[in-house]
């Protein structure tokens, strides 16, 4: 399966809640696991998420990674399809 249309994505900004002291991964992986056949999630962090999207990988979610404004990282996951 091919990316799914940008309007397909749900948005987490995980840099708010590296602000606040909190580990997004909870929040990331419960997202993840909710997702619509179909659909995908947007993460924006201040770092590239390298374990995560090895993680990911390894549960079936393909990615694809852009660099942001100020340094940030935007990075795409959906699950693949056989």
């Amino acid at each position: 399966m091919s990316m799914p249309a940008m309007s397909q994505f749900k948005r987490l900004d995980v840099r708010t809640l590296l602000d606040r002291g909190e580990e997004p991964l909870p929040a990331i992986l419960k997202r993840v696991q909710e997702l619509a056949a179909g659909a995908g999630l947007l993460v924006i962090a201040p770092f590239l998420p390298s374990p995560l999207i090895e993680l990911l990988g390894s549960q079936g979610f393909e990615s694809k990674v852009e660099h942001g404004e100020a340094g940030s990282w935007i990075v795409y996951f959906w699950r693949k399809c056989d």
